[in-house]
């Protein structure tokens, strides 16, 4: 699963990037959105995040919706503003006795990578879309370009209960 961070807030215009916290929106859209992927039955057992916080703040609300502890939460340095040839090198690096993984990130690089990994045409994956992919192989240093199939696309404006 590749999934894009919740809306983060730009109400303190001089704050680092990496710094920005998740706005009312996105702490509102994040554990809604974990709930759809509770209630479509997904089974994470790993957690990989951009250390960034309005990733890691992502990732955590929605891992508290599937009782997956905070503290277990990956942070990988490379995944901030990550290019497809680094989200390349992460995914084929992540442990193969992990067959299901959410994995959080940023534009553009989270939406150019899914099209690698698909040959899809998505133009913007939206502040926390999420993106399930399935791959004919069962361990990760076999994904390359094309490899996967989308399986869907989800976001918060598809879903009422997710607006503000």
């Amino acid at each position: 699963f590749l999934i894009r961070h919740a809306k983060s807030s730009w109400a303190e215009p001089d704050m680092k990037d990496f710094d920005r916290p998740l706005n009312d929106r996105g702490k509102q859209n994040a554990p809604v959105m974990g709930k759809i992927m509770v209630k479509k039955k997904e089974r994470p057992t790993l957690f990989v995040t951009s250390p960034a916080k309005r990733a890691f703040s992502t990732a955590k609300k929605i891992a508290a919706e599937f009782d997956y502890p905070k503290d277990k939460i990956v942070k990988v340095d490379d995944l901030y503003h990550a290019t497809v040839r680094t989200w390349l090198k992460e995914v084929n690096g992540l442990p193969d006795e992990h067959q299901t993984v959410f994995v959080f990130g940023h534009n553009d690089g989270i939406t150019e990578f899914c099209n690698y990994l698909t040959d899809g045409d998505i133009l913007n994956i939206p502040t926390c879309g999420i993106v399930k992919i399935e791959f004919p192989h069962k361990n990760w240093k076999m994904i390359s370009k094309g490899t996967g199939t989308m399986v869907y696309f989800d976001y918060p404006k598809l879903h009422s209960s997710c607006m503000v």
